[in-house]
C-alpha cells in the first residue's frame, strides 16, 4: 500500500531534533522525499553543526526513504531561497513546506534584552516568512505555467502564541504573529492551489523539557503511551501536508498526546452600539456590562 505522501517532496525546517525530526521521519514513512533543514544550533540559537540534520537523513535512508540535508539559515533570503532550490534541484519539485525551526531565550519582560527579542523574532517569525515567501513564489510560477498545484504549508505556532506565557514575551509574540501570517498566506495563496494551516503543538522537546520537566517526562513503562512524545503531533502534520487535506486552509489546530483541537481564535463577542460618540464614563459602563456577558479568557501559561 502506498503512503499518504507518496511522490510528494517535503521540506521541514528545524528537522534535526524534536518535533521537526519526528515530522521528517513521519513524512518519509508515508512515502515523501524529504529535505531536512537544520542549523544544528544550541537551545538559545548559538553555534552550528551539520550533525543533527545529517543524522535524520541517514535514519530516513536506512529505512529505505529518500532525503537530503540542508544547512542554510532560513531566516536569511539566500538561506530560504536555497532551501526551495534544494528541493527542486534534488527531487524535481516542492509540494509541502513545514515551518518548524526555532529556539528560546526566556526572560520576563523587564529582564528581556533587545537582542533576545530580535533573535527570537528572527528565527520564529522571519524564519517562517522567508521560506513561505520563496516557496509561494515557486508555486505561483508553477500555477502560471499551467501546472496543477496541490501545495501545502504547515506553520508552527504555540499555546504561548494563543494564550500567552509568563517569561516568554518574545516567543509568545512571535508565535501569535505566525497565526496572523498563516491567515494572510491562506487567503492570498489559495488561488494558486496552496493551502496554509498552523499547529500549536505540545510535546517533549529541548525547548520544553526544562520548563515542563515533570509533566513531560517519558513514562517508565516502555509499553505505556508516552503522551508527550513529539511523534504524537506528526500524524496531523503529515495529513495537513498531504493532498488528502484538500479544502482545509487558514485553520489552527492544537495537537497534544492523543488529542486534536480546532482552535477558533478571535470572534466578535458581545457588543453595544450607542449610535453616537460615548463619553469616557459611558464607554466604561458599557464595557463592564459587555465583559459580564463575555466568555472568560483562557489562562496565561505560568499563572496557574
Amino acid at each position: 500500500m502506498s503512503g499518504l505522501c507518496e511522490g510528494r517532496v517535503v521540506v521541514v525546517t528545524g528537522a534535526g531534533r524534536g518535533l521537526g525530526r519526528a515530522h521528517a521521519l513521519a513524512f518519509a514513512e508515508q512515502g515523501a522525499r524529504v529535505v531536512v533543514n537544520d542549523l544544528g544550533v544550541s537551545l538559545d540559537g548559538g553555534g552550528s553543526s551539520a550533525g543533527p540534520a545529517q543524522a535524520v537523513v541517514d535514519e530516513i535512508r536506512a529505512a529505505g526513504g529518500e532525503a537530503v540535508a540542508h544547512g542554510g539559515d532560513i531566516a536569511t533570503t539566500e538561506g530560504a531561497a536555497s532551501l526551495v532550490r534544494a528541493a527542486v534541484e534534488e527531487f524535481g519539485a516542492l509540494h509541502t513546506l513545514v515551518n518548524n525551526a526555532g529556539f528560546l531565550r526566556d526572560r520576563t519582560l523587564v529582564n528581556l534584552d533587545e537582542d533576545d527579542w530580535d533573535a527570537v523574532m528572527r528565527v520564529h517569525l522571519k524564519g517562517h516568512f522567508l521560506p513561505l515567501k520563496h516557496a509561494a513564489s515557486y508555486w505561483r510560477a508553477e500555477a502560471k505555467a499551467g501546472r496543477e498545484i496541490a501545495a501545502r504549508v504547515v506553520n508552527t505556532s504555540s499555546g504561548a502564541g494563543l494564550l500567552g506565557s509568563v517569561g516568554q514575551g518574545n516567543y509568545s509574540a512571535a508565535k501569535a504573529g505566525i497565526v496572523g501570517l498563516t491567515l494572510v498566506a491562506a487567503a492570498e495563496m489559495g488561488r494558486y492551489g496552496v493551502q496554509v494551516n498552523a499547529i500549536a503543538p505540545a510535546a517533549r522537546t529541548r525547548m520544553t523539557e526544562g520548563t515542563f520537566a515533570e509533566t513531560m517526562a517519558a513514562p517508565d513503562d516502555a509499553d505505556a503511551f508516552d503522551a508527550m512524545a513529539p511523534e504524537n503531533v506528526s500524524p496531523l502534520v503529515v495529513w495537513l501536508g498531504s493532498a488528502a487535506s484538500e479544502g482545509v486552509t487558514g485553520r489552527v489546530f492544537e495537537a497534544e498526546a492523543g488529542r486534536i483541537t480546532v482552535m477558533e481564535g478571535w470572534r466578535p463577542g458581545p457588543a453595544s452600539d450607542k449610535g453616537s460618540r460615548w463619553t469616557p464614563r459611558e464607554a466604561g459602563e458599557a464595557a463592564l456590562k459587555l465583559l459580564a456577558r463575555s466568555r472568560t479568557p483562557g489562562v496565561v501559561y505560568g499563572t496557574r
